[in-house]
C-alpha cells in the first residue's frame, strides 16, 4: 500500500469473548474505506474478516474514479450505490438524467462480453479525502464537504462518517445533508467483502429479510429489466440456506426487516449484518461459487434507479429538501455456530 495513504486503526476494548472484534482500519484520504477489521475466532485465531490484498492497486489504471475501493475492505457508496446507466459520452463518461436534470458520471464499471453496456458503479465519493473531525481509541468520525461532487451530482452536499468499534460488533452511521438550494437525489451504500474462515462457500448459509429480487438481463452486465421476482426455489433466502453452487449478484428488495445472516458452520463464525430499514430497502449480495467470500451490501436504491425500466416503482432514493439529512446505520456482530 501507498505510504501516502493515511490510516487509522480502531481497537476494540480488551476482552476475552470469543468469537468477538479485535481492530479495524480505516481510510479516510478513500472514502473512509473501511479497509480490514480483525476478529477473534472461537479458536482464538485473528482472522481477517475482509478480503484485502497486501498491496492493494490504488493509483493504477484500474482504479479509475476510485473502483479499487469497492473491490477490497467495505467501501461507502454515495450518492448512489450499485449501477447508473445513460449515453456514452468522451472521457469516460455516461450522460444521464436524474430529476429530470442532465448529470455526467463517471463510466467507470460494465460488463466484460464484447459490446457489453458501461455504466457508472457505486457513487462518487469512493477516492475522495475526508477531514478527521473527532478520533478516539475505538471510534473515528470524518467529515466531507462534497459540494456538487465536481459538477457531477445535483444541489450541494455534507458527509459525515464514524465508525465505532466494541468487542461486540462493528458501527457504521453515514449521515448526508443537503446545503444547496436544490433537491438532493440521495442513495447509501455500504459494499463489504466478507471472508469465510473455512473457505468453504457452499455450505456456507445466507439468510436475507426481502420477499422479493430484481431481474437482470445477465450476470454480465447485471442490468434490470424492470421485472421483481418473487423469492422462489434456490433464491428463497428469507429462512437461510446454504448458498451451494449458485451464483449470486442479485438486488433483493420488498424488505421485512433490516437484519441479513453469513453464517460459516465448518468455520464456527456467523455474521449479522443490519441496518435501519427504511430508508435501507435492498440488499445486493455478490457470492460466486469458486471463492470464499460473501459481499452483503445493504442500500437505499435499487439497482439503476432512475431507469425508465421501472416505470413508477419506488427505487429507493431518498430525495432531500434544502436543509434536510438523511441517515444511514449499518452494524456487523459476530456470534459462533
Amino acid at each position: 500500500m501507498s505510504n501516502s495513504l493515511q490510516t487509522i486503526e480502531l481497537r476494540a476494548a480488551a476482552g476475552d469473548a470469543a468469537p468477538g472484534f479485535l481492530s479495524a482500519t480505516v481510510l479516510p484520504s478513500r472514502g473512509m474505506l473501511l479497509l480490514q477489521a480483525k476478529v477473534r475466532l472461537v479458536s482464538g485465531e485473528t482472522f481477517d474478516l475482509l478480503t484485502t490484498p497486501e498491496q492493494p492497486a490504488f493509483g493504477s489504471e484500474e482504479d479509475f474514479a476510485g473502483n479499487v475501493s469497492f473491490s477490497l475492505g467495505g467501501a461507502i457508496l454515495l450518492p448512489y450505490a450499485n449501477r447508473i446507466t445513460g449515453r456514452p459520452i468522451a472521457n469516460r463518461q455516461i450522460e444521464t438524467q436524474v430529476l429530470g436534470q442532465t448529470v455526467r458520471l463517471p463510466m467507470n464499471w460494465g460488463g466484460k462480453a464484447e459490446g457489453a453496456e458501461q455504466y457508472a458503479m457505486h457513487g462518487l465519493m469512493l477516492d475522495v479525502p475526508f477531514e478527521i473531525t473527532r478520533q478516539t481509541e475505538s471510534a473515528v468520525t470524518g467529515l466531507l464537504h462534497a459540494g456538487d461532487f465536481d459538477g457531477r451530482w445535483l444541489s450541494q452536499t455534507d458527509v459525515t462518517v464514524t465508525y465505532e468499534l466494541s468487542g461486540e460488533g462493528l458501527r457504521l452511521t453515514v449521515e448526508a445533508a443537503n446545503v444547496g438550494a436544490e433537491p438532493l437525489p440521495m442513495g447509501i451504500g455500504w459494499h463489504p467483502w466478507f471472508n469465510l474462515p473455512s473457505g468453504d462457500r457452499a455450505q456456507a448459509i445466507l439468510k436475507v429479510p426481502a420477499r422479493a429480487r430484481t431481474a437482470v438481463n445477465d450476470y454480465d452486465e447485471v442490468l434490470p429489466t424492470g421485472e421483481v421476482l418473487p423469492l422462489e426455489g434456490a433464491y428463497n433466502f428469507s429462512e437461510g440456506r446454504a448458498l451451494g453452487d449458485l451464483y449470486l449478484d442479485d438486488c433483493f428488495v420488498d424488505l421485512v426487516g433490516g437484519a441479513a445472516e453469513v453464517i460459516d458452520p465448518a468455520g464456527g463464525l456467523g455474521l449479522c449484518i443490519s441496518a435501519n430499514a427504511p430508508p435501507v430497502k435492498a440488499f445486493q449480495v455478490y457470492a460466486p461459487p469458486d471463492k470464499g467470500f460473501v459481499v452483503v451490501e445493504p442500500q437505499f436504491n435499487w439497482a439503476d434507479p432512475f431507469n425508465p425500466v421501472w416505470k413508477d416503482a419506488d427505487t429507493g432514493m431518498a430525495v432531500l429538501r434544502p436543509g434536510e439529512r438523511i441517515a444511514y446505520d449499518a452494524r456487523v456482530e459476530v456470534f459462533a455456530t
